[in-house]
């Protein structure tokens, strides 16, 4: 079932995180009524207008547009539209867990990519190597980044252990290495629905 509400092009602030969406204009001449899939990476805690906001890039405006009239829908500002949450589905793609360029042995951020399912995380705990090796909470710092402020230096290789909003639970064993890097991207061997 869809529901309505209205987009903004070009901005990138989003009220959800994370998921999946197929969204499709409508109440505008150029509006073809296809729906469009796009991924939802980020949230607008600021944006009280509306239940939902969305701010797409002028691709999707581009592709919700009747052929040949793509440049009239990105051109057109605020647009009715409705939306339907789907399942996120990379076929053949495992988590891949982008270390952020800020990254050092006291700080590690990491970016979330390629979660099937509702893609919806809830919590992620990091273990290092050491002696201790607890799980560690992180804290969301904004849409798909996790950091932790370790304190003491992290030992590689890190684990990370992923909870969905729906309770699912699994753990990327040792998917950063020893002598991880900032701005490295790696790829582990784990997707939610397997």
């Amino acid at each position: 079932m869809y529901k309505s509400i209205m987009i903004l092009d070009q901005v990138s602030h989003h009220y959800f995180v994370n998921f999946i969406d197929n969204v499709k204009c409508t109440g505008h001449s150029s509006c073809s009524g296809n729906p469009v899939t796009v991924a939802i990476t980020d949230e607008c805690p600021g944006c009280v207008s509306e239940s939902a906001h969305f701010d797409l890039s002028g691709t999707a405006f581009g592709a919700m547009a009747v052929s040949g009239q793509e440049q009239q829908l990105r051109s057109a500002g605020v647009l009715q539209i409705q939306y339907q949450r789907v399942e996120c589905n990379y076929p053949g793609t495992n988590i891949v867990f982008q270390v952020d360029g800020g990254s050092n042995p006291y700080y590690f951020a990491t970016l979330v990519e390629y979660e099937d399912g509702d893609g919806d995380i809830a919590s992620i705990d990091l273990q290092d190597s050491s002696a201790s090796a607890d799980w560690r909470p992180m804290q969301q710092l904004w849409g798909a980044v996790w950091k932790l402020n370790a304190g003491s230096a992290l030992i590689g290789p890190l684990s990370l252990r992923l909870k969905s909003s729906k309770g699912e639970m699994l753990v990327a064993l040792n998917v950063i290495p020893a002598g991880w890097g900032a701005g490295v991207t790696y790829r582990s061997i784990v997707n939610f629905n397997e």
